[in-house]
């Protein structure tokens, strides 16, 4: 197996019940690239990145984690390291008789390793990562806007320096400017921090803006994955309607990929 895929899914299928809810999945999650996942209402998504996690178990196939089965790790035993993961959820899932200090606080408490001054000054850089005030830092979340929980949570999710970060569904919820500042936010941190992403969504302007590759989940199956501009291009319905009007936006996109990558390539050398 390549040591560029964090997470690799093997003939993977889930079930539900009687009910298949995806079949024989392959997919890599390649190192430092934004991997997503696109599809239908109940078209496994989440079910998808649950397996990531090992938060369901494949009724078929195998899931890898940084080289190994999930399998492998025995029950009862954390499959991801804490301190490899980070998840964002699609709500934000505050806890809501915390603060928000304590709310980002909460992961890096649970490993009883820290002392209490080392756990607030790394909450306060997290929240300052995420354009959070140290005001705000006692605030409860029902005090927050929608934009403000997201970062909250994106916050938590970082606390423990990850180099996977999951994301269901990130701007779910959010008016478009306040998606919009938070994809440019996500985008930034993603490349300050070195970070893998894998994330599910259903918006096309947040697809376009972060993801490197992308996987269409429709009729229980993977039916592409690839760069985004090829994706546009596969001729199943489902992927034809969903991006219906966006196809030269993403020609774009690629043509913006491309310049970057020349932009960052080694200078050649006469007589290379």
């Amino acid at each position: 197996m390549s040591d560029d895929c964090l997470i690799r899914l093997k003939n993977v299928s889930a079930s539900l019940g009687s009910s298949v809810i995806v079949r024989d999945l392959n997919l890599c999650v390649r190192r430092g690239e934004v991997t997503a996942l696109v599809g239908g209402s109940g078209s496994g998504k989440t079910t998808v990145l649950r397996l990531m996690l090992r938060l369901g178990q494949p009724t078929k196939g195998t899931v890898y984690a940084f080289g190994r089965p999930l399998q492998s790790y025995g029950d009862g035993k954390p499959a991801l390291e804490l301190s490899r993961v980070g998840v964002l959820f699609q709500q934000g899932a505050l806890f809501s008789a915390l603060s928000v200090f304590d709310n980002v606080a909460l992961p890096l408490r649970e490993l009883k390793t820290l002392p209490e001054d080392m756990i607030g000054a790394l909450v306060m850089r997290k929240l300052q990562l995420v354009e959070i005030d140290a005001a705000s830092a006692g605030k409860m979340p029902a005090e927050l806007s929608g934009g403000m929980v997201k970062r909250v949570a994106l916050a938590r999710a970082l606390a423990h320096n990850p180099e996977l970060l999951f994301l269901d569904e990130p701007t779910a919820g959010l008016d478009p400017g306040r998606a919009h500042a938070f994809v440019r936010l996500i985008d930034s941190l993603r490349r300050e921090l070195h970070l893998t992403v894998v994330m599910a969504t259903h918006d096309v302007d947040t697809l376009i803006a972060l993801a490197d590759r992308v996987g269409v989940l429709a009729d229980q199956r993977l039916v592409a994955v690839g760069p985004l501009w090829d994706v546009a291009e596969h001729p199943h319905p489902f992927v034809q309607h969903f991006f219906l009007g966006h196809r030269q936006r993403c020609e774009k996109q690629a043509i913006r990929d491309f310049r970057d990558r020349l932009a960052q390539a080694p200078a050649a050398h006469v007589g290379d």
